[in-house]
């Protein structure tokens, strides 16, 4: 029996009720396949900022850190938005992320059958759009130099050659889980980091013959996404665009709580759902687990190796979706429409 360790950050909001479904599906893939699933419990956000007057506290960060990975619920609500700035609860998103030196964020976009009427595609368009976005995470231009002194301002996009072939090394093995296509986007006609960026690339690519790599200036890219989606399996790209292009990819499957994340590096992986914490509808018993659900499954592909064991857990909700079953977001009423525990109920039959 393989065993793991599991941090789990509930959060603000709808976090701790999705979590918690989370776990009963985590904990039914250790009984099925013979793993060993152990929690330890840690604070962040503005149940953080309760609790011990911070959004996440070193302690939380060294039981992290002692980890195997990180599941996170969600972070923030609108009680704590008067807070400074740097103790507000999206800090401790950043202090986490920084701690664990994730300098890969993969965002999987993908269409349901059930929701293609919720997006903004035509339907013929939306229905294979299967897509893996990994971003750099912690270079590029948000981490370089800036200038304003009110008449004349920069902002640096700065690129070493060691972060391009590592996040290129995340995109080809992650390809070669999928579909084996990897799309690198830059804008090397006008830019000299993406002529360094491009160059890394395909050199890295010639350590993995079976999977194929092409190339899209990122104004393309963002075109190409909503013409010809289905072109798309990995996409790596730097952090501005990656930022960009992931957003655009998120409203394109009709809804952000089937959209899972991770963000990973050389040692802990975090895992969560792109969606917010949902204050509104916490402690209804109406919130979608499914965005969580997929980031364990993730997290059982990407940390653990576990690909029969995310296969199962992505096979379910597929088929729960198919059969039109969801909590109110994707399905407004009749007896498909059904409460978190419900939904969650009815993935752990199909498992």
């Amino acid at each position: 029996m393989s065993n793991y360790k599991i941090a789990v950050l509930r959060g603000d909001g709808i976090g701790p009720e999705i979590m918690d479904q989370s776990l009963r599906i985590l904990n039914k893939i250790g009984e099925k396949y013979h793993h060993n699933f152990s929690y330890t419990q840690g604070l962040i956000g503005g149940i953080s900022i309760d609790t011990h007057g911070i959004p996440l506290t070193d302690e939380t960060v060294e039981m992290c850190l002692a980890s195997d990975a990180v599941l996170l619920g969600a972070v923030g609500v609108p009680k704590w938005d008067s807070l400074p700035g740097d103790i507000r609860p999206e800090k401790g998103l950043l202090k986490i992320r920084k701690s664990l030196e994730t300098f890969a964020n993969l965002r999987i976009s993908k269409a349901y059958p059930s929701m293609l009427d919720a997006s903004p595609l035509k339907k013929e368009l939306g229905e294979d759009f299967d897509c893996l976005i990994i971003r750099e995470l912690t270079g590029g231009i948000y981490f370089g130099d800036q200038f304003n002194d009110g008449k004349v301002a920069y902002s640096v996009m700065k690129y070493t050659e060691e972060e391009v072939r590592r996040i290129a090394h995340v995109a080809f093995k992650a390809a070669q889980k999928r579909r084996k296509k990897v799309t690198n986007v830059d804008k090397s006609n006008v830019l000299a980091v993406s002529q360094l960026w491009r160059a890394i690339v395909v050199e890295v690519a010639k350590e993995y013959p079976d999977v194929e790599l092409n190339h899209l200036y990122v104004d393309i890219a963002a075109m190409k996404l909503v013409t010809n989606p289905s072109d798309f399996d990995v996409v790596v790209t730097a952090n501005l665009f990656g930022d960009i292009l992931s957003d655009e990819a998120a409203v394109m499957t009709g809804s952000i709580g089937l959209l899972p994340s991770a963000s990973i590096g050389d040692g802990v992986g975090l895992y969560e759902p792109i969606h917010g914490s949902a204050p509104d509808i916490a402690g209804k018993g109406i919130a979608n687990p499914i965005a969580t659900i997929l980031s364990v499954a993730m997290m059982l592909r990407y940390s653990f190796n576990l690909d029969v064991e995310a296969l199962a857990i992505e096979k379910a909700i597929d088929d729960v979706l198919i059969e039109g079953y969801g909590t109110k977001d994707l399905v407004k009423s009749g007896s498909k429409s059904l409460s978190t525990v419900e939904l969650t109920d009815v993935i752990l039959e199909k498992i």
